[in-house]
């Protein structure tokens, strides 16, 4: 059956009225697409993203018809993790137009994929006219306490992965569009979340405006990465664990290594707590498992410069249950985590889910950043692609949280 919306009702003591709706247009009682960025630029909170994908929620604009080679991206806006969110507005007319607009936004997507924080800033800060950092200046305006150099490295990650929210809004989405995003869905290249949103605009009697976003479809967030495969790791089983032996004799050095690991750390799961750092060559994320009896365990070993983060598991336990139900889906966890992930044994036998990269020495500060960063960017990528799937095989054996 067709979707439908009704015409919404003013009720008030003296009676009711219907509401008038304005349409995308240059013609009266109509809303030019020009407005419409306006409108979401002032109002972002318009924008039901919550709906879409929770982890763009809250984004700040940055500036609008922000130029790219790709053309001018309608309204750009970011969140305090840095994360991308870009924006098309657009007047449904007909198929081809449908098809076209779907196109020029996944364009603008690609184009940003070349691009750092440095460029976005400097991009922004052409059309804002304002010096310095502009992109810093509106988080901080808007309430946000950003470090500088985390969130810079966080954008540049994101944008490097395609990491996007994408979203085309318009008043007069018809029938037929939902199946462009559900062709999307399952196409091989899809890296971001896409979104088509109509924002029916209705005028109350005393000219204010009333804004009704409705979601009409939606794409699942599907991650990527690509690394240069490295060389594998040598790791010692011991009891129940896959240990890795102690990495260095500086102990002080690995005291600051996961303090700086983990103040850098932004994780997009709200839910997901930090590591603890402290004076071991690893540190755990936990994950919803009773017992403890599954985490993220991540490690460095200072003797071969390398770090590396797997799926780990206590052997015979609920946790040995939920990592063998997830495997069952390996080809697309595979796919999400994308990166050099792997599926290897242990010498106890478990399979475990993870990736590794060596580094140049970390006594240059630029090989050690890099290290740093990487282990960063994989443990988010862990938690994202692993916590929600533990819940849901959690939730199918049967057994709480």
């Amino acid at each position: 059956m067709a979707r439908q919306q009704g015409q919404p009702l003013l009720i008030t003591k003296s009676g009711s009225s219907a509401l008038p709706a304005l349409s995308l247009g240059a013609g009266p009682n109509q809303i030019s697409e020009g407005e419409l960025q306006q409108l979401l630029h002032r109002h972002p909170e318009c924008l039901p993203i919550t709906e879409i994908d929770p982890i763009f929620a809250n984004p700040v604009p940055l500036c609008m018809e922000l130029t790219t080679p790709a053309g001018p991206i309608d309204n750009v806006m970011v969140t305090a993790t840095g994360l991308p969110v870009l924006i098309e507005c657009k007047l449904w007319r007909n198929p081809e137009a449908r098809r076209e607009v779907v196109g020029q936004i996944i364009d603008y997507a690609k184009e940003l994929t070349r691009w750092s924080a440095s460029d976005l800033q400097r991009e922004v800060a052409r059309r804002v006219e304002r010096p310095g950092n502009p992109i810093i200046a509106l988080l901080e305006e808007s309430g946000y306490s950003v470090d500088e150099m985390a969130f810079n490295d966080a954008l540049t990650h994101n944008l490097r992965r395609g990491r996007f929210l994408l979203l085309i809004v318009g008043d007069g989405i018809r029938e037929g569009v939902e199946a462009i995003a559900e062709y999307l869905q399952t196409h091989a290249g899809l890296h971001f979340s896409l979104g088509l949103v109509e924002l029916p605009i209705y005028v109350l009697a005393d000219e204010q405006r009333l804004v009704v976003p409705r979601v009409l479809a939606r794409t699942e967030l599907i991650q990527r990465q690509v690394v240069a495969v490295p060389n594998g790791m040598q790791l010692a089983a011991s009891s129940d664990e896959m240990q890795v032996g102690e990495d260095d004799e500086d102990p002080v050095g690995r005291v600051r290594f996961w303090k700086d690991f983990v103040d850098g750390l932004i994780l997009d799961d709200p839910e997901q707590g930090k590591p603890r750092a402290g004076k071991q060559s690893s540190v755990i994320a936990s994950l919803p498992v009773p017992g403890g009896a599954a985490w993220i365990l991540i490690y460095r070993i200072e003797a071969h410069w390398k770090v590396g983060i797997y799926l780990s598991y206590t052997r015979d336990s609920i946790g040995a249950r939920i990592v063998n139900r997830l495997l069952e889906s390996w080809p697309e966890i595979e796919h999400e985590l994308g990166g050099t992930v792997v599926i290897e044994a242990d010498k106890l036998g478990r399979r475990l889910v993870q990736d590794s990269l060596q580094t140049g020495p970390w006594t240059d500060e630029l090989q050690r950043a890099r290290a740093l960063t990487w282990l960063r960017s994989r443990t988010n990528d862990f938690v994202n692609v692993l916590r929600p799937r533990v819940k849901t095989a959690l939730s199918d054996l049967g057994t709480d949280a």
